[in-house]
């Protein structure tokens, strides 16, 4: 760690998952001294790139890991509808279009690529995944880095930023050590694991909430940002968030906590009543609005219920569901009201359309009569055995964070960028995802504009950036 400390770095980039691993090999490239430093243990690191699978980007046409075309223009279409317009349109379009460069700049960095599986939320033509998911990425970036110069330490927490009138000349660690750098990038996440912080947007239901990301995402150079004058984005209670099972652990559960089944059943609150529209749209578009649905139920607890037939439709998550051959059986176990939950079903199932359901379309095969109605994929709940997932909000990362520009510098709020203070990945995201998700584009966010940090930090310290 002293030679670490002693040396005056020319970029320091703090987090070491996707967004700060871009960044870092790009500003090697350009022949930057880098260090990164990461909060948590070599085996914990990354942050949230350790669950992901996959990167969602755009392409013209087929290549040989995604099928087909995903026009900019429909990918646009697509993040306006599920943000609902909240999103800086400019740097939505700078991610959009950039994201054409990120698999083949991946694979030439080690990173490996593989067809989407069967089950996978219908992404094989939008997203692409990586063999071995998340934690293969950062392998391959990490050993990739290693190999340019790159340091990487761990176990090496900040507790703040020496930063003055938009300036940082580095950060004080929690050991009380101080390491400088001419040009800093902060890669490290959001506040997903601070639960006093999200209280403070979200009230009493924080409490219920379990933290599908990492634990290391506390928030503290957010916090040391917003603190030293960056300009905030987003609002508090903005997130990615998504139904996971209720028996998943506090912290770190990931993609396998996950319940995909959503679109193939019906979802009940403690009062076994239907709450919303369970078929709107392809999960991938709808699936991180189910965290907050969920959270606005009492208590935050809902539970999803299919029968045999739904059951198979979907990749199953790690949990097994809880199963029993009558529905008035189910309730009890999941001590859900035998005699309501028996009506919604009944009402359900008799609202439904006659025919098979085609899931790999939006059939329209839609409830009549309910409130609310199920749009897609309405088929009854009548095969016994019956089963059913209890589900809680599943938090992955917070949006709010700092306004950047198109370099990526930090914007302060005196509207002026900062000299040499950088933000990539789930720290910024809010610039672009206002409110919703698309699947993968986390990941997209991240990769673009780590390499945009990377660049920009090493064009100011004159070095000649590769493609130059």
């Amino acid at each position: 760690m002293q030679n670490h400390i002693n040396t005056y770095w020319d970029v320091l980039v703090i987090g070491a998952g996707n967004a700060g691993l871009c960044a870092a090999i790009t500003a090697a490239e350009a022949g930057c001294s880098v260090l990164v430093i990461e909060a948590a243990n070599r085996d914990m690191r990354g942050g949230n790139t350790r669950h992901t699978r996959n990167l969602r980007a755009m392409h013209e046409e087929p290549t040989d890991i995604l099928s087909d075309a995903y026009s900019f223009e429909e990918y646009f279409d697509d993040l306006l509808r599920v943000t609902k317009g909240i999103t800086n349109k400019d740097l939505a379009s700078l991610t959009l279009q950039k994201s054409t460069e990120l698999t083949d700049w991946l694979q030439e960095r080690g990173v490996r690529f593989q067809p989407a599986l069967s089950g996978t939320l219908n992404l094989g033509r939008t997203n692409a995944f990586f063999l071995g998911g998340g934690r293969a990425l950062l392998n391959s970036l990490c050993r990739h880095a290693e190999g340019l110069g790159v340091s990487l330490i761990y176990e090496t927490a900040v507790a703040s930023l020496l930063m003055q009138d938009g300036f940082c000349d580095g950060v004080r660690l929690e050991t009380g050590d101080q390491i400088r750098a001419q040009k800093i990038i902060t890669t490290a996440g959001g506040f997903e694991a601070n639960l006093e912080w999200l209280a403070e947007g979200w009230g009493a239901p924080a409490k219920n909430f379990l933290v599908r990301g990492t634990p290391y995402n506390t928030g503290t150079i957010l916090r040391a940002l917003l603190d030293n004058g960056a300009q905030p984005v987003g609002e508090l209670d903005q997130c990615h968030a998504v139904a996971i099972d209720a028996r998943a652990p506090k912290y770190d559960g990931g993609i396998a906590s996950r319940i995909d089944g959503v679109p193939f059943g019906v979802v009940l609150n403690k009062n076994a009543e239907r709450f919303y529209d369970e078929g709107e749209d392809f999960w991938p578009k709808r699936y991180a609005i189910w965290g907050r649905l969920v959270a606005g139920q009492p208590d935050q607890i809902a539970y999803a219920i299919l029968d045999s037939v739904g059951v198979k439709r979907f990749m199953p998550s790690v949990f097994t569901p809880i199963k029993d051959d009558s529905l008035a059986g189910l309730a009890e176990q999941l001590n859900l009201p035998p005699e309501a939950m028996q009506n919604t079903i009944s009402a359900f199932n008799a609202a439904c359309p006659e025919g098979e359901i085609d899931q790999s379309i939006l059939d329209a095969k839609a409830t009549k009569g309910l409130f609310p109605n199920k749009t897609n994929w309405s088929a009854p709940i009548a095969e016994p055995p019956f089963y059913g997932f209890p589900l809680r909000p599943g938090i992955t990362f917070t949006y709010m964070g700092v306004e950047v520009n198109d370099r990526a510098q930090i914007i302060m709020k005196d509207g002026k960028p900062t000299a040499n203070l950088y933000a990539a990945g789930e720290i910024m995201a809010g610039n672009v995802l206002g409110q919703g998700y698309l699947a993968g584009i986390g990941m997209t966010i991240g990769a673009v504009f780590g390499r945009i940090a990377g660049e920009s930090a090493a064009r100011a310290l004159n070095k000649t950036v590769l493609g130059d």
